[in-house]
């Protein structure tokens, strides 16, 4: 199963030719390929996976899947001593 994880975006900027954008996924703070999504700006929601946008959500169901993954643990930060999860898994494998 694929998830994509709403995020606020916080900046955006030009990255070797790329355009990429800091996101807010409720606290937890990467770096995102916005390039999928290239007239998204900041203060606007994007659905992320992998590291690279998808497309625009609005604020309302991103507030709402956030609450609902963290009512169910699936926002837990990773660690540096579990090395079962990557650096932006944020899920229990």
């Amino acid at each position: 199963m694929c998830l994509a994880m709403p995020g606020r975006v916080e900046s955006v900027r030009d990255e070797a030719g790329v355009r990429m954008g800091r996101i807010d996924f409720g606290g937890v703070v990467r770096d995102v390929c916005l390039a999928c999504v290239p007239d998204i700006t900041v203060g606007e929601w994007a659905l992320v996976h992998v590291g690279f946008a998808l497309g625009r959500i609005d604020e309302t169901a991103a507030r709402e899947t956030l609450r609902a993954l963290a009512a169910i643990g699936g926002l837990a930060e990773p660690t540096h001593d579990d090395p079962d999860r990557g650096p932006a898994d944020g899920v229990e494998p």
